[in-house]
């Protein structure tokens, strides 16, 4: 395992890791067809919720420094509602995105100094016991990618797919 700047980063940095081959066998066999299925048009569909996982990377890459915009922001940007009426990206556009992103994100966890994740980063929360730092971003960022591959992972299930697999690639680095 690489081993982080800040000890705080420990955890994230597998659970990260771990996360980048959910979404992946989360994803794999889907068709682009039922990518873009809901259910009784309550649910949000896995494009959505794929393109918010990915909305949640950039989001934490710009948090730690990095300089890349999110080519879909305006469809996933804190968690906006889906709309039926946007034309959004394919399952292989949005797996794209993922391999250009993760990596430079990655990167940047394992950067990352004690010093920038106690900086504050005010989200608006105003939760008493919730400091808005960098460092509970992280966090926040890891339990949204968890939320998100549970819900797709639920959502395999419904339209007929097998459960997801939790093979690991170890090729996959990031």
């Amino acid at each position: 395992m690489d081993t982080p700047k800040s000890k705080k980063l420990e955890i994230v940095i597998p659970a990260y890791r771990m996360h980048s081959q959910s979404f992946l066998n989360v994803l794999e066999g889907i068709s682009e067809e039922d990518a873009m299925k809901r259910i009784d048009g309550k649910t949000n569909h896995i494009v959505w919720m794929a393109g918010n996982f990915l909305n949640m990377r950039y989001g934490l890459g710009s948090v730690l420094g990095l300089q890349e915009e999110d080519p879909y922001t305006d469809l996933f940007f804190q968690g906006k509602a889906l709309d039926e009426n946007f034309s959004y990206p394919s399952i292989a556009q949005l797996k794209e995105s993922f391999h250009h992103i993760s990596p430079k994100v990655y990167q940047k966890l394992l950067e990352a100094t004690d010093e920038q994740l106690d900086e504050i980063f005010e989200i608006g929360m105003n939760i008493s016991f919730y400091s808005e730092t960098k460092l509970n971003f992280t966090g926040m960022c890891i339990g949204r990618e968890d939320y998100l591959c549970g819900q797709m992972g639920l959502m395999r299930k419904i339209l007929g797919y097998p459960g997801m697999s939790y093979t690991t690639d170890e090729n996959l680095k990031y």
